[in-house]
């Protein structure tokens, strides 16, 4: 059976963006499209409303970019208990208030029961200082975390 994982905004935009000047984000975008081309078929993959929310903003260009490249990826169904876990994960400390979007993408990856939330966001997300506050929250409302992993984390499992 193949692992689900929830794309976060964060590696849809690596993998279009025109590559970075910085060598550490270049890196990334590298990673995130050697990814892309060798190892999502070998994943469930799937995004939702806020990935495409928030893939559609900014340049209108980049924005096209970022929604082409996710028109055959299934997009999971939203539940107001997303939303509420998503208000827990701020309240209770997991995430700053700030991110709410950030939660949302954990609540719903959750809530879907996914293997993986992968994402470059390592401030807020895959933040190894505050996964154990995130996955005592998830636990406590009766939700499983995903792992929350990097592109290249996902290249050296796959």
């Amino acid at each position: 059976m193949k692992p689900r994982v929830y794309l976060e905004t964060s590696v849809i935009s690596y993998l279009t963006a025109r590559l970075s000047s910085d060598a550490l984000k270049a890196a990334c975008q590298q990673v995130t499209q050697a990814w892309w081309n060798t190892r999502l078929e070998s994943v469930d993959a799937f995004i939702s409303p806020y990935v495409v929310e928030e893939a559609s903003r900014g340049n209108v260009g980049a924005a096209r970019a970022r929604i082409d490249s996710l028109r055959s990826i299934p997009l999971l169904a939203i539940d107001p208990a997303i939303v509420e876990l998503a208000q827990y994960l701020l309240q209770g400390g997991g995430l700053p208030v700030k991110a709410q979007l950030d939660a949302l993408h954990i609540a719903c990856a959750a809530f879907h029961r996914m293997d993986v939330l992968l994402t470059w966001n390592c401030t807020h997300i895959a933040n190894p200082m505050r996964l154990p506050v995130i996955r005592g929250l998830c636990s406590a409302k009766g939700y499983r975390m995903p792992e929350l992993v990097t592109p290249f984390e996902m290249m050296e499992a796959t």
